[in-house]
């Protein structure tokens, strides 16, 4: 067979993943800020004797760590994207980011806890104006990032009539990114809370305890991203309204029927399919192809078609 007539049933498995994704380069920025905000955090909480703050500091360093593993997922997906070792393309490396910065976000609240439960038993002393300044600061600077990182991101909602076919459709990279620089927006909002209450009401146990607090609304976050992260790493169904979609727009064109269906996502915004069709009248596969593309976003769809025998 001639090369040039077979080119025409090959393709690409990049599905866009080569090209730089807008979160890329918001990543990077915040990197940038971060860091730096890490290092006067951490300084000052040493200095000053506040937990909270410190807190706030060492949370920032993790998370400059988790945010250049998710600006490194950003740049090998995007160089790796041709590379055919990938059957379905590297779609999932964004995905694996996510999951990792899921983890650290839970090995970072547990080492908050205890660095608070600590300071709750053998309190310090706090110098709560320096402290308070530097915890502004960090607000600020927190509050910076979360709005570059903000600014499209895409929440974790099952959007039943876009036509997706899969809810889990966002750039879980860039959720997992943000999330970080909320939780360090979050934290930093504790410590002024708990500076400004130790300082005018004496009550310097509230520092470690916002600390505790923190702790436990980040867990949350990494639990929800965790479980949205390991639904596409582990290739799990579509859910079900979106396979009824398909089933519905196969069968409403005739007496053809789904005997078999795969739906599942392969990276940020990309689903694929295999659809079993058992059929009276049976046509080509190219046919229910353009049945289905018309109506949804599937890349690397395959379909088997079957004539129904009555034994």
């Amino acid at each position: 067979m001639k090369e040039e007539v077979l080119h025409r049933w090959r393709h690409s498995h990049a599905f866009g993943q080569d090209r730089k994704r807008p979160g890329e380069s918001r990543t990077f920025l915040v990197i940038a800020l971060t860091a730096t905000m890490m290092v006067v955090e951490i300084a000052a909480g040493i200095a000053f004797g506040s937990m909270a703050l410190l807190a706030d500091g060492l949370h920032m360093a993790s998370h400059a760590v988790a945010l250049g593993i998710n600006a490194f997922a950003y740049v090998y997906a995007r160089k790796h994207a041709h590379n055919a070792r990938y059957s379905f393309g590297t779609g999932k490396v964004n995905t694996l980011g996510g999951y990792t910065g899921a983890i650290l976000l839970a090995v970072f609240a547990a080492m908050m806890a205890w660095e608070s439960v600590i300071r709750l038993v053998e309190p310090v002393p706090i110098a709560f104006n320096q402290a308070i300044f530097v915890a502004v600061l960090g607000l600020v600077v927190n509050g910076a990032s979360v709005f570059i990182l903000g600014a499209d991101h895409s929440h974790d909602h099952d959007h039943g009539g876009d036509h997706q076919a899969h809810h889990h459709h966002h750039d879980h990279n860039l959720k997992s990114a943000y999330l970080h620089v909320l939780a360090d927006a979050l934290t930093s909002l504790l410590a002024i809370f708990a500076l400004l209450i130790g300082k005018y009401v004496g009550a310097v146990w509230m520092d470690p305890l916002m600390g505790i607090v923190g702790a436990v609304l980040v867990a949350r976050w990494s639990v929800g991203l965790l479980r949205s992260t390991s639904a596409v790493l582990l290739d799990e169904q579509a859910p079900d309204h979106s396979q009824r979609e398909i089933i519905e727009i196969i069968e409403g064109a005739g007496e053809h029927r789904v005997v078999d269906l795969h739906l599942w996502t392969v990276g940020p915004g990309i689903s694929s399919a295999v659809v079993s069709i058992v059929s009276r009248s049976p046509q080509k596969p190219d046919y229910y192809k353009g049945l289905l593309i018309e109506r949804l976003r599937l890349h690397h769809l395959s379909v088997e078609v079957h004539p129904y025998e009555e034994h």
